[in-house]
Order: structure tokens, then C-alpha cells, then sequence
């Protein structure tokens, strides 16, 4: 059975490029760490390391050796930390997997409140869009994107609860021509650079892409991230335009102005799933309605006059 421990040892000598200088990294002597390759190298039946001259690198096994066990690493490491908590005591944990605009609006009042109720508790937020879901723990609640009008998804061992329907904004530099009046034609953007900050192809992603197709043209791209605010400042230093939901929109860098889509319109439906867990209802319970609140605090904030 292999050794985690030695599985790390083995990426840390990769990262320094040498035994000597992964030595010092890890405060272990040289002789420590080439024992520790040699029973690695008798665990696999590889060879790991080849000499050359007066020294030695590692083999091309030895490097895709050391890729391939990074996500198994990440998870072994989660299991560490639970069994400290446990140990500890501290392991009470609420995880939420959400989008970066949620994580950034939504989640500092979701968890100032459940830590309102449990003093203790330590809120995980993790991204999922891209979906990866390595080294993380399963979500207590996750906060997900869906067409407006599409399918409803419901998730095995979750319950669904749908949060809000929110609209998609042009954001355009305050001196661009498609600014001047109070809302912006889809269609009229079909001629412009655009800054796609969905480089992933997320669900947000595709519901923008399926309003321009019902357009009739597909974006012609300047630049392709995946950071609504870095997307942004692309747009402010006038590389070109996006379309972001109004979540995303909040804290507008002045010089920049925002105007709903229209002919289609585009909108995005927000749901959460909350995990059914009999021990801890009443925890994931609170976090949900924290959510719900939060939810509605922006949707009357998006209702209030410019």
C-alpha cells in the first residue's frame, strides 16, 4: 500500500529540484529523504530517479507519478483535518459550494448569522463553477445557476429551494455610444469585442451564449477569463463589453455604467440545495434562511432607483 507521506516527499524533492534542497524545505536531513524515495521507488516498482554525472533526476515515471497523486494528496489531506477536528473536539463545520458573486454578497451575512447560532462553527466556502470538488467537503448547501424557465435539477440526498430570478446587464464604459440610452438591445452588442470572464463554460456562460444564438450572432472575443472583476477592469481599460447578472454588478468601477439586456432579455434563476441531514437540520435549516434573506436583501436593493 502506498505511503501518502512519501507520495508528498516525492512532489516536494520535484518542486525544489533536488533531495539536498527539498532536505532544508522539509527540515529532514538528505540521507532521510533518499530512504524515504528508495521505499517509494520499492512500493511502486518504479524507477524514480536515473543518475547523471554526479548527481540524479527523476524519471519521467517519477514525474507523472507526482501529478496523478496531487488530487489523491488533496483528499487525504480533507481526511487529516477531519480526524484533528474530531480529535480537537472542533469539528463542527458547515461547507457551502457557491459562485464567486454569491461567495462575495451573500455569504459574509449567511455566515455571521449561523455563527451567530453556533459560536464554534467553521463555514467552508468553496467555488463551484468550474465544478471540482477535490480536497473539499461535501457542501452542506450549494448555491447553483439555472436557466430561467429551463429545467429544475434536484440533487440526490438534497432538498431544492429556489432563491431568485435575477437579469443580466450590459456593462459598457460610460462613453460608449450603447450607453446613452436606458437599455441595450442584445443584438445591438453583436458587433462588438466582448470580454467573456466564463472561460469554463459554466451554466452562466452557456445561458449568455444561448440569448446570443436566439440573437442571431455568436461573441466575437478580445479576451477570455474566468473573474468577473478582472473581466471588468478589461472593460474599463476599454478592451471591450460584457454581459454579467446583476449580482456581479454591485460595486460598478466608476467610468463604467450598466444597462439591462433586452431583445431577448437574459435572466438566471438561483437556486441553493440544502443536504438532508437528520443530525444537523436544524444548522443547514438556519443557513438556508440566512441565504433566503440575503437573497432578497439584494433583489430589493436592485428595486430601489439609480
Amino acid at each position: 500500500m502506498l505511503n501518502p507521506r512519501r507520495l508528498e516527499i516525492l512532489r516536494a524533492v520535484l518542486a525544489a529540484g533536488s533531495i539536498n534542497q527539498a532536505a532544508r524545505n522539509l527540515s529532514y536531513s538528505p540521507a532521510t529523504i533518499s530512504q524515504h524515495m528508495t521505499a517509494l521507488a520499492r512500493e511502486t516498482g518504479l524507477v524514480l530517479f536515473e543518475k547523471r554525472g554526479r548527481g540524479i533526476v527523476a524519471t519521467d515515471d517519477a514525474r507523472h507519478l507526482a501529478d496523478q497523486a496531487q488530487v489523491l494528496l488533496a483528499d487525504f489531506g480533507l481526511l487529516e483535518r477531519v480526524v484533528a477536528d474530531l480529535r480537537s473536539g472542533q469539528g463542527q463545520h458547515l461547507a457551502v459550494a457557491c459562485f464567486a458573486s454569491a461567495a462575495e454578497q451573500w455569504m459574509p451575512a449567511v455566515v455571521r448569522g449561523v455563527r451567530e447560532l453556533q459560536p464554534n462553527l467553521t463555514v467552508e466556502i468553496s467555488l463551484n463553477e468550474p465544478v471540482d470538488g477535490r480536497g473539499r467537503r461535501r457542501p452542506d448547501l450549494d448555491v447553483r445557476t439555472e436557466p430561467d424557465g429551463g429545467a429544475e435539477v434536484h440533487l440526490d440526498g438534497y432538498r431544492r429551494h429556489e432563491l431568485t430570478v435575477e437579469g443580466f446587464v450590459a456593462v459598457l464604459p460610460a462613453d460608449h455610444p450603447r450607453a446613452a440610452g436606458p437599455e441595450v438591445s442584445l443584438r445591438d452588442l453583436a458587433d462588438q469585442p466582448w470580454i467573456d470572464y466564463d472561460i469554463y463554460d459554466s451554466p452562466i456562460g452557456q445561458i449568455v451564449l444561448t440569448a446570443c444564438s436566439a440573437a442571431g450572432f455568436t461573441p466575437r472575443y478580445a479576451a477570455r477569463l474566468d473573474d468577473h472583476r478582472a473581466a471588468l477592469r478589461l472593460v474599463l481599460a476599454g478592451v471591450g463589453v460584457t454581459v454579467l447578472p446583476l449580482l456581479a454588478v454591485t460595486d460598478l468601477p466608476e467610468g463604467l455604467v450598466a444597462r439591462p439586456v433586452v431583445r431577448p432579455a437574459v435572466a438566471r434563476r438561483i437556486v441553493v440545495h440544502a443536504r438532508l441531514d437528520r443530525r444537523r437540520a436544524a444548522l443547514i435549516g438556519h443557513a438556508v434562511a440566512q441565504l433566503q434573506a440575503a437573497a432578497r436583501d439584494s433583489d430589493d436593493a436592485a428595486r430601489e432607483p439609480a
